[in-house]
C-alpha cells in the first residue's frame, strides 16, 4: 500500500513512505514500512479507515466507516448524521446531528441563543459574550502566511524580512483575544521539536523599509505586484487580518493586492501542484498539529518535497530527512535546530499566531471545547443535560 493515489492533507502527512501491510487475522495487520518511521502509531492516526471499495480519485457522499453514526443526507447547504444503533460501542445520547454551513460568527451565535442551534465550534471573540454559552481554549491551531519563496521578489531573503518586520503584531492580537500568543514557528509550545530561543519578528517598519530599499539597490524588484491570497471563513475576523496586514506592508513599499477565495481555490495556492501562472504568492494558511510532534508540521512546509513547500533547500531537506529517523532528545534537539534555520536563515513564512478558539454550547448540552475542538468534535462524546 503506498500513499500516492491519494493527496488528501492527511496522507500528505507522510511525504513519501511507503508501507506494506499483510494481514495476520482478523482483528490485526502487520504494517513494515521502507525505512524507520519512529512516530508510524502517531502517523498513522491521521489515515481514515475506509472501505476498500472506495474510489482514490473521486469524492464519496456515501461512505461506509466503523463509527457511531452513518449518512443520512449529504447536499452543499447541509449534512445529516443518524446514530447507528449496531455500533460495537457505548450508544451516544445523541440520536440525530444537522450540520449546516453559516460565514458569518454573528449569525452562528445568534442561531445558538435562539435554540436554532445547539453548538457552533467557532465565533469571534467579539461574539464571545456569554459567560453561560460561550467557552475560550487555547487550541492547536497556528495561524500564518505561507511565503512563494520561488517568486521574485519573494525569492530575496531581505523582501521576507521585511514582510514579517512590517505587522504591527501587538494591533493585530485585538482581533483574536488577550490570550492569543504571538507565533516564531508552525507548531505550539509542547509540540515535541518546537523551538524556546527562536523568537517572533518584532514591529518594526523602518528596518523594513531599509531592507527593502537595499533589496532594490541590488536590482530586486520590490515594487513587482504580489498577490495575497485568503481563504473564505477560515477563522473568525481571517478576512479583517489580511486586509490590516496588507494596509501594513503597502505603508512600507510593497505592492500587494488580495484575494479572498473560497476553500477550492485557495487550496490550488495551498497545494501542490501550484497554478503555474500564480506570479508571486503569499497565502492565507491555518496548521494544527494536535499529534505532539513536529514531524507533522516540518516535511510539508520545508521539505522541498512537501505538499505545501515553494522551495528547493538541500541542506533542509537532509537536516529533515535525518530528524525523522532520530528518537528521543536527538530527535527534540534536530527539529529544534531545523526551526530555527527557518526562521533565521530563510525566513521561510510569517508565523502569526498561536490561536485562542471560542464555541458557543446551548444550554441542552453538556460540552465543553479542548485542545482538538478546532480540528474535530466527536459527536458520540457529547451529552445530554437531564
Amino acid at each position: 500500500m503506498t500513499s500516492g493515489a491519494f493527496t488528501c492533507n492527511n496522507l500528505a502527512k507522510f511525504g513519501s513512505a511507503k508501507l506494506t501491510v499483510t494481514p495476520v487475522d482478523k482483528l490485526t495487520v502487520d504494517i513494515k514500512t521502507e525505512k524507520p518511521e519512529p512516530i508510524l502509531p502517531a502517523l498513522l492516526s491521521v489515515a481514515m479507515m475506509v472501505s476498500p471499495s472506495t474510489p482514490p480519485t473521486k469524492a464519496v457522499n456515501d461512505p461506509v466507516g466503523t463509527g457511531p453514526y452513518k449518512l443520512n443526507t449529504f447536499t452543499p447547504q447541509t449534512v445529516v448524521l443518524d446514530r447507528f444503533d449496531g455500533y460495537w460501542g457505548r450508544k451516544p445520547d445523541i440520536e440525530k446531528a444537522t450540520y449546516v454551513w453559516r460565514a458569518e460568527s454573528s449569525l452562528r451565535a445568534a442561531m445558538v441563543q435562539t435554540g436554532e442551534a445547539q453548538l457552533t465550534p467557532a465565533i469571534a471573540i467579539q461574539d464571545a459574550t456569554n459567560p453561560k454559552t460561550d467557552f475560550s481554549y487555547l487550541n492547536s491551531e497556528t495561524t500564518g502566511i505561507r511565503i512563494d519563496i520561488g517568486m521574485p521578489p519573494l525569492n530575496d531573503v531581505r523582501v521576507r524580512k521585511a514582510l514579517n518586520l512590517a505587522i504591527d503584531w501587538r494591533g493585530m492580537a485585538e482581533l483574536f483575544g488577550p490570550d492569543v500568543l504571538r507565533a516564531s514557528q508552525m507548531v505550539v509550545p509542547g509540540i515535541n521539536g518546537h523551538n524556546p530561543d527562536v523568537k517572533p519578528w518584532p514591529y518594526d517598519p523602518d528596518q523594513a523599509t531599509r531592507l527593502l530599499a537595499e533589496a532594490k539597490a541590488d536590482g530586486v524588484p520590490v515594487t513587482t505586484g504580489i498577490k495575497l491570497v485568503g481563504r473564505n471563513g477560515i477563522y473568525p475576523n481571517g478576512n479583517e487580518a489580511l486586509e490590516a496586514m496588507m494596509t501594513m506592508w503597502q505603508a512600507v513599499g510593497f505592492n500587494i493586492e488580495l484575494t479572498m477565495l473560497d476553500v477550492a481555490d485557495w487550496t490550488r495556492y495551498l497545494q501542490k501542484p501550484f497554478p503555474p501562472e500564480r506570479g508571486p504568492t503569499l497565502v492565507q494558511m491555518m496548521h494544527d498539529n494536535n499529534k505532539g510532534d513536529a514531524a507533522f508540521t516540518v516535511p510539508i512546509f520545508y521539505h522541498s518535497s512537501g505538499q505545501y513547500s515553494t522551495f528547493n533547500d538541500p541542506k533542509l531537506d537532509m537536516q529533515i530527512d535525518e530528524a525523522r529517523n532520530l528518537t528521543d532528545t536527538a530527535r527534540t534537539k534536530a527539529f529544534q535546530e531545523i526551526f530555527a534555520e527557518v526562521h533565521d536563515r530563510i525566513a521561510a513564512d510569517i508565523p502569526m499566531f498561536h490561536m485562542i478558539g471560542y464555541t458557543r454550547v446551548g444550554p441542552s448540552l453538556d460540552w465543553r471545547p479542548n485542545l482538538t475542538t478546532n480540528s474535530e468534535i466527536p459527536l458520540a462524546e457529547i451529552r445530554l443535560k437531564n
